[in-house]
């Protein structure tokens, strides 16, 4: 069985799942995850936003080894190399985040991304937990 790493931040196992922020109705900022209190203007007018799918790396790294604690991951001779970017998606709000390429030589800034979701690690129960990140999109792919 699947089972998110956090249910709360996107709307997966829905087909074209989408990560889920918070909007201000006060002064109009937008962040993810959720928060309670708006981090520009500290009201406490926030709700739920879907964010867009689609979005430009506009930074971006390889983790070349496991991350300590509380990482949950592979480790060891099990551990894969991976990439981290920003994503700028839309001109809604920026979203670090995993990525599905992890060569050095396939990334670029300003390379267009889409929401996806991966295995992460197993549980102790043997559940396959999932993670989102953001994987290249291929030219020619529908918008």
């Amino acid at each position: 069985m699947q089972k998110a790493m956090d249910a709360s931040i996107s709307t997966w196992p829905e087909e074209d799942a989408r990560l889920v922020g918070s909007g201000c109705g006060a002064c109009g900022a937008t962040v993810f995850p959720r928060q309670s209190h708006c981090p520009k203007c500290s009201r406490a007018q926030m709700s739920d936003v879907l964010l867009p799918r689609r979005g430009t790396v506009i930074a971006w790294t390889t983790q070349g080894f496991a991350p300590g604690a509380p990482y949950i991951g592979p480790t060891g001779k099990d551990f894969v190399p991976f990439g981290v970017g920003l994503v700028q998606l839309d001109d809604v709000v920026r979203v670090e985040g995993r990525l599905t390429e992890n060569d050095p030589a396939k990334l670029s800034f300003g390379m267009e991304v889409e929401l996806t979701f991966i295995p992460f690690a197993t549980d102790a129960e043997g559940n396959e937990i999932v993670t989102f990140a953001f994987q290249p999109v291929q030219t020619g792919s529908p918008q």
